[in-house]
Protein backbone atom coordinates (compact mmCIF):
# COMPACT_ATOMS: atom_id res chain seq x y z
CA UNK A 1 0.00 0.00 0.00
CA UNK A 2 1.43 3.33 -1.12
CA UNK A 3 0.61 7.06 -0.02
CA UNK A 4 1.48 9.95 -1.81
CA UNK A 5 1.35 13.52 -1.46
CA UNK A 6 2.10 16.63 -2.53
CA UNK A 7 3.69 19.42 0.18
CA UNK A 8 3.70 22.53 -1.47
CA UNK A 9 5.35 25.74 0.01
CA UNK A 10 3.27 29.06 -0.44
CA UNK A 11 3.13 32.48 0.59
CA UNK A 12 0.40 31.29 3.40
CA UNK A 13 2.47 28.37 4.48
CA UNK A 14 2.70 24.84 3.25
CA UNK A 15 -0.56 23.51 1.38
CA UNK A 16 -0.86 19.59 1.07
CA UNK A 17 -2.31 17.39 -1.76
CA UNK A 18 -2.60 13.60 -2.05
CA UNK A 19 -1.84 12.75 -5.78
CA UNK A 20 -2.49 9.97 -7.88
CA UNK A 21 0.53 9.09 -9.81
CA UNK A 22 -0.87 5.92 -11.97
CA UNK A 23 -0.32 7.71 -14.83
CA UNK A 24 3.08 9.13 -13.73
CA UNK A 25 5.86 7.22 -16.00
CA UNK A 26 8.97 9.32 -15.39
CA UNK A 27 10.88 11.53 -13.21
CA UNK A 28 10.04 14.20 -15.56
CA UNK A 29 6.59 13.70 -15.90
CA UNK A 30 6.54 13.88 -12.20
CA UNK A 31 8.18 17.14 -11.65
CA UNK A 32 5.92 18.59 -14.24
CA UNK A 33 2.78 17.51 -11.98
CA UNK A 34 4.61 18.99 -8.97
CA UNK A 35 5.33 22.49 -11.05
CA UNK A 36 1.82 22.19 -11.82
CA UNK A 37 0.30 22.31 -8.12
CA UNK A 38 1.88 25.71 -7.80
CA UNK A 39 1.10 29.12 -9.31
CA UNK A 40 4.62 30.49 -9.02
CA UNK A 41 8.26 28.74 -8.64
CA UNK A 42 7.24 27.79 -5.40
CA UNK A 43 8.95 24.34 -3.32
CA UNK A 44 7.04 21.49 -3.89
CA UNK A 45 8.22 18.29 -1.70
CA UNK A 46 6.25 15.12 -3.81
CA UNK A 47 6.16 12.22 -1.26
CA UNK A 48 5.78 8.67 -1.58
CA UNK A 49 5.73 6.10 0.87
CA UNK A 50 5.17 2.12 0.99
CA UNK A 51 3.99 0.64 3.98
CA UNK A 52 7.27 0.81 5.88
CA UNK A 53 9.02 -0.47 3.11
CA UNK A 54 10.98 2.90 2.10
CA UNK A 55 10.09 6.40 1.55
CA UNK A 56 11.27 8.64 -1.70
CA UNK A 57 11.37 12.46 -1.72
CA UNK A 58 11.62 14.77 -4.73
CA UNK A 59 11.97 18.17 -4.60
CA UNK A 60 10.66 20.42 -7.50
CA UNK A 61 11.86 24.30 -7.16
CA UNK A 62 10.45 26.00 -10.16
CA UNK A 63 12.25 24.83 -13.41
CA UNK A 64 15.16 23.47 -11.65
CA UNK A 65 15.74 19.93 -12.30
CA UNK A 66 14.16 17.66 -9.38
CA UNK A 67 16.13 16.19 -6.20
CA UNK A 68 15.49 13.06 -5.87
CA UNK A 69 16.25 11.10 -2.10
CA UNK A 70 15.26 7.21 -1.95
CA UNK A 71 15.49 5.57 1.58
CA UNK A 72 16.10 2.24 0.29
CA UNK A 73 17.05 1.49 -3.38
CA UNK A 74 16.49 -2.34 -3.36
CA UNK A 75 13.60 -1.99 -1.29
CA UNK A 76 11.75 0.67 -4.00
CA UNK A 77 13.43 -1.16 -7.24
CA UNK A 78 10.94 -3.95 -6.34
CA UNK A 79 8.28 -0.72 -6.72
CA UNK A 80 6.30 0.36 -9.77
CA UNK A 81 6.72 3.80 -8.31
CA UNK A 82 10.02 3.06 -7.11
CA UNK A 83 10.66 2.75 -10.79
CA UNK A 84 9.65 6.69 -11.45
CA UNK A 85 12.17 7.92 -8.78
CA UNK A 86 15.24 5.46 -9.72
CA UNK A 87 16.39 6.47 -12.89
CA UNK A 88 20.05 5.32 -13.78
CA UNK A 89 21.43 9.39 -13.40
CA UNK A 90 20.51 8.48 -9.39
CA UNK A 91 21.79 4.89 -9.73
CA UNK A 92 25.07 5.67 -11.17
CA UNK A 93 24.89 3.72 -13.82
CA UNK A 94 24.56 3.62 -17.82
CA UNK A 95 21.17 3.94 -19.78
CA UNK A 96 21.63 0.55 -21.89
CA UNK A 97 21.07 -1.03 -18.26
CA UNK A 98 17.28 0.66 -17.52
CA UNK A 99 15.54 -2.98 -18.74
CA UNK A 100 16.27 -4.15 -15.14
CA UNK A 101 13.34 -2.50 -13.64
CA UNK A 102 10.99 -4.03 -17.13
CA UNK A 103 11.82 -7.03 -15.82
CA UNK A 104 10.24 -6.74 -11.91
CA UNK A 105 7.19 -5.20 -13.16
CA UNK A 106 4.42 -6.56 -15.16
CA UNK A 107 3.89 -4.03 -18.20
CA UNK A 108 -0.08 -3.45 -16.58
CA UNK A 109 2.28 -2.11 -13.73
CA UNK A 110 1.77 -4.75 -11.04
CA UNK A 111 4.27 -5.67 -8.57
CA UNK A 112 3.71 -9.06 -9.11
CA UNK A 113 6.43 -9.92 -11.52
CA UNK A 114 7.54 -12.86 -13.39
CA UNK A 115 5.31 -15.85 -13.45
CA UNK A 116 6.52 -18.88 -11.01
CA UNK A 117 9.21 -20.14 -14.10
CA UNK A 118 11.32 -16.40 -14.89
CA UNK A 119 11.06 -15.47 -11.07
CA UNK A 120 14.92 -13.49 -10.84
CA UNK A 121 16.70 -15.06 -7.38
CA UNK A 122 17.23 -12.43 -5.27
CA UNK A 123 20.65 -11.23 -6.23
CA UNK A 124 19.43 -10.81 -9.72
CA UNK A 125 16.55 -8.60 -9.10
CA UNK A 126 19.04 -6.22 -7.17
CA UNK A 127 20.87 -5.82 -10.33
CA UNK A 128 20.91 -4.21 -13.29
CA UNK A 129 20.79 -5.67 -16.74
CA UNK A 130 24.70 -4.46 -16.83
CA UNK A 131 25.31 -6.64 -13.68
CA UNK A 132 25.41 -3.47 -11.45
CA UNK A 133 24.56 -4.02 -7.83
CA UNK A 134 21.39 -1.49 -7.07
CA UNK A 135 22.42 -0.46 -3.21
CA UNK A 136 20.60 -1.54 -0.17
CA UNK A 137 20.03 1.45 1.50
CA UNK A 138 19.96 5.31 0.92
CA UNK A 139 20.75 6.93 -2.76
CA UNK A 140 20.19 10.36 -3.56
CA UNK A 141 20.37 13.82 -2.61
CA UNK A 142 19.75 13.40 1.60
CA UNK A 143 20.50 17.31 1.82
CA UNK A 144 17.71 18.32 -0.12
CA UNK A 145 16.08 19.50 2.83
CA UNK A 146 18.84 20.99 4.67
CA UNK A 147 17.85 24.53 3.88
CA UNK A 148 14.21 23.50 5.04
CA UNK A 149 15.55 22.75 8.34
CA UNK A 150 16.12 19.11 8.22
CA UNK A 151 20.08 18.26 7.80
CA UNK A 152 21.22 15.49 6.22
CA UNK A 153 21.69 13.36 9.28
CA UNK A 154 17.76 13.60 9.83
CA UNK A 155 17.13 12.38 6.48
CA UNK A 156 19.58 9.17 6.38
CA UNK A 157 17.82 8.12 9.97
CA UNK A 158 14.44 8.62 9.08
CA UNK A 159 12.30 4.98 9.76
CA UNK A 160 10.17 4.35 6.31
CA UNK A 161 7.36 3.53 9.32
CA UNK A 162 7.09 7.30 9.94
CA UNK A 163 9.39 9.30 7.81
CA UNK A 164 6.72 11.71 5.92
CA UNK A 165 4.85 12.35 9.43
CA UNK A 166 8.33 13.03 10.80
CA UNK A 167 9.48 15.65 8.00
CA UNK A 168 5.97 17.55 7.83
CA UNK A 169 5.93 17.91 11.85
CA UNK A 170 9.57 19.46 11.26
CA UNK A 171 8.27 21.90 8.20
CA UNK A 172 4.97 22.40 10.54
CA UNK A 173 2.79 20.97 8.18
CA UNK A 174 2.08 18.22 9.70
CA UNK A 175 -1.62 19.00 10.45
CA UNK A 176 -1.98 18.94 6.47
CA UNK A 177 -0.36 16.02 5.90
CA UNK A 178 -2.56 14.45 8.14
CA UNK A 179 -5.86 15.87 6.84
CA UNK A 180 -4.85 14.17 3.01
CA UNK A 181 -4.09 10.60 4.22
Amino acid sequence: MYFTALLARTDHGWEASDTELDDVESLDELAELARAAVADDETVLVCIEQEGAWFGLVRVDGEDDPRVFVSDAARALRSAYGEILLTDELLGRSPTASDALERLVDLDGTEEGPDEQEQLTDEQDDETAGGEAVPHGPVGDAGLLSDLGIDTGTVLTLSPDDALGEIADALGCADVLEAVR
